[in-house]
This record gives structure tokens, C-alpha cells and sequence, in this order.
């Protein structure tokens, strides 16, 4: 704006000493107005937001009566920073901008009935004036919305670089997976993910860092590497099986297991042992589904991944009696279910192989008669070392 332009140059130089002496007086009520006509700030009962609020109308009021008649630009640094201020508190609070800017609107309307009203009781106002008040309110008015408008922007960027910054520092802890559980917990919780359990990772091309990052949001850390890129997501229902089939189809992806958050690097391993040459397939591929075949080759993450699955249904009992059902298993499988086999090789009566053979199927149920979970558990129990 050209100094030849300002709208309160046209201002009659009078219109000041109307209204510097009711500038106390109408502050307070201007400020009361503008809270009560806005919903957002009539429901805050903060004195600091009190004051925050007078203090703005205070500055913007006395700004304007030392505009008046001047070429000067609307708003010097010290007023400039007052809302800014303002605005950036505002995306501290969560708050969207609209209710800010609806004060201002507000503030405008009571700044002209204030100003030609002072200006009414010295003289009489004709039209031209209240048209030049009107003009040079509203873009004054502009002038401070515009500044905390930049204030609520700057802010949102910032949180949103301490939050990109937070976001990273997780994955970094958890791609190491040798945090300390403390340190982890809390660097979880500063990004909203108060209960960390379990991770899936994701192995991913390089050029879908991006599309992971839209698509999963809160739910996801994506950290791109020299080649490709890693998507970590926690534990829940966008991380089951079924939706991860449906969103990462075609994206090349490999799926890891989902593992506890400190296995994090075992289960990328396995997701980077189970990827083919690039193109080979679509995906998306879980490790899942290659765990026999990885254990076949001697990897012990993926043992110990089954061993953990496959004897989980026994984790509760005493161990004698967990060696002895582990025992009774791994001898049913290898001899086919031949219950005089196993009574021989284990030397003890038929009946009581029965009965742990029951004893199973009530813990393990349908995979029992599942040829991968059968292949799995004999792999499992083949692997154990022998009880003493």
C-alpha cells in the first residue's frame, strides 16, 4: 500500500481528540462485546484469555486513533506482533481461526459506531465521512486479521515440525529396537499412541513413502531409506490382514509380522528376506506366509517368530505339564496320530495319550488338523532342545 493510498489519511484530523478520551471506557466494552458475540470465546472462562483479548482490542483501537490523518502503514512490528500472537495462540488451543476472525468482524462494527459516534458528538458527520470511516476501518481491520491469520499459520507449521520431528524420533527407537521401555513408552505418547504393543512393518518402494504417509496418518511412521521405504504401523484394526490386503494392492508391498515393539528389527529382516527382485510381485507379500520357508533356511528370527505363535496356547500351564504335552505332540505328529506309537516311544500307557492328545485339541483346536500349522509345529518341536 502506497503511502498516497492509506484510507485513514482521508480521516479528519479531529477524529482522534473525539475518541482518545473514551478509549478507556470503550475498550473494556468492546472487548466484553467481542467475547460474548462469539460462541467459541464465551464458553472460555480463562482470566489470561481475558486479558489476552482486552489487551488486542487495547493496542488496535489506539493503533488506529494514532493512524488518523497519517500515511503510515497499518501496523509497526509492535502491533504486527500482538496478533500474531494472537493467532498463534489460537492454533495452540485448537481452535480454528474462524472464531478470531468473526471477533475482528465484530470489532470492526463496534470501531465505527465508536468512531463516528465520538466524532457526533463535536460536529455533525456527513456521508463522505462515514464512507472514508467505513473504508479505512475495514481495511485496517484486514491489516490485523491478515497478521493473525499469518500468526495461526506460522504455528500450525511449527507444531507440525515438532511433530514430524517426534514422529521420527519414534521410528528411529523402534528400527533400532534397543530403547529402553520407559524412553519408548514416552516418545509413543508424545505422537497420541498411549499403548505400544505390537508394530507391523511394512517394507515398501521407495515412491509409496508418500501415499503411506497420507494414507495411515496417525496410525504410521514412514521413514525412507536409501531404496525403499518402511512403514511402521501399531497394532489395530487398520493393521489387520484383510485391510492390509486391500489398501497395499499393487503397491508392491512386503508385509513383516506383527511383533512386539522391541522385534521391530527381526521382523524387517524377515520382510526384506522374504522380498523378491523388484516388479516380481505386485503385493502385497506377508512374511507370514514364507515363515516355513525362511525357518527351512536357517533364519532363527522366523523360528523364533513360529515358536513363539505355535506354543503360545501352552504359555499358561505348569511347566512339567507343558514338557509333557509338548513331548506327547511331537511324537503324535511324526508317527501320524498312531496312539500305540506314541505310548511305546514314550512309555507310557495308550490311555494316557489319549487323553493328553484331548487335552491338546481343546488347546489348539483346528490347527491340529491344519497341514501349515502341523508343518509349523513340527519344525517348532524339532528345533527345541531336548529337556534334561
Amino acid at each position: 500500500m502506497t503511502a498516497s493510498a492509506t484510507p485513514w489519511q482521508r480521516l479528519p484530523a479531529d477524529l482522534s481528540a473525539a475518541m482518545r478520551p473514551h478509549l478507556p471506557a470503550t475498550v473494556g466494552a468492546v472487548a466484553a462485546a467481542v467475547t460474548e458475540a462469539t460462541p467459541a470465546f464465551a464458553a472460555i472462562s480463562d482470566a489470561k484469555f481475558a486479558r489476552d483479548v482486552r489487551t488486542a482490542v487495547q493496542v488496535a483501537f489506539e493503533r488506529f486513533v494514532d493512524l488518523v490523518g497519517t500515511a503510515e502503514p497499518a501496523l509497526p512490528p509492535r502491533v504486527r506482533d500482538v496478533f500474531v500472537a494472537l493467532g498463534a495462540g489460537e492454533a495452540r488451543e485448537d481452535r480454528g481461526p474462524e472464531a478470531l476472525l468473526a471477533a475482528q468482524r465484530t470489532a470492526a462494527r463496534l470501531m465505527l459506531r465508536t468512531a463516528s459516534e465520538s466524532l457526533a458528538r463535536l460536529r455533525p458527520v456527513d456521508t463522505a465521512e462515514l464512507i472514508d470511516l467505513s473504508d479505512a476501518i475495514t481495511a485496517y481491520v484486514d491489516e490485523l486479521a491478515a497478521a493473525s491469520t499469518d500468526g495461526y499459520a506460522l504455528q500450525l507449521r511449527e507444531q507440525a515440525g515438532e511433530g514430524d520431528r517426534r514422529r521420527r524420533q519414534l521410528a528411529e527407537l523402534l528400527l533400532r529396537g534397543d530403547g529402553l521401555p520407559a524412553a519408548v513408552g514416552a516418545a509413543a505418547a508424545r505422537i497420541g499412541w498411549p499403548h505400544l504393543d505390537e508394530v507391523v512393518p511394512v517394507l515398501l518402494p521407495l515412491e509409496q513413502a508418500r501415499d503411506a504417509r497420507f494414507r495411515y496418518g496417525a496410525d504410521g511412521l514412514v521413514v525412507e531409506r536409501g531404496r525403499d521405504a518402511v512403514l511402521l504401523l501399531r497394532a489395530g484394526p487398520r493393521s489387520a490382514r484383510p485391510q492390509l490386503a486391500e489398501a497395499l494392492a499393487g503397491r508392491g508391498a512386503v508385509v513383516g509380522p506383527a511383533l512386539g515393539w522391541a522385534q521391530v528389527p527381526a521382523a524387517l529382516r524377515l520382510a526384506e528376506l522374504t522380498a523378491g527382485p523388484a516388479g516380481a510381485d505386485p503385493g502385497p507379500v506377508f512374511v507370514d506366509d514364507h515363515l516355513i520357508a525362511l525357518t527351512l533356511r536357517g533364519e532363527a528370527g522366523a523360528l523364533a517368530v513360529l515358536t513363539a505363535r505355535r506354543l503360545a496356547p501352552l504359555a499358561h500351564l505348569r511347566p512339567a505339564q507343558r514338557e509333557s504335552l509338548l513331548a506327547t505332540l511331537h511324537s503324535w505328529l511324526r508317527h501320524w496320530g498312531s496312539r500305540a506309537e506314541v505310548a511305546t516311544e514314550l512309555y507310557v500307557h495308550p490311555q494316557t495319550v489319549s487323553y493328553r492328545i484331548r487335552r491338546l485339541r481343546e488347546l489348539y483346536g483346528d490347527d491340529l488338523t491344519d497341514p501349515t500349522a502341523r508343518t509349523e509345529l513340527l519344525l517348532v518341536l524339532a528345533a527345541r532342545p531336548t529337556p534334561p
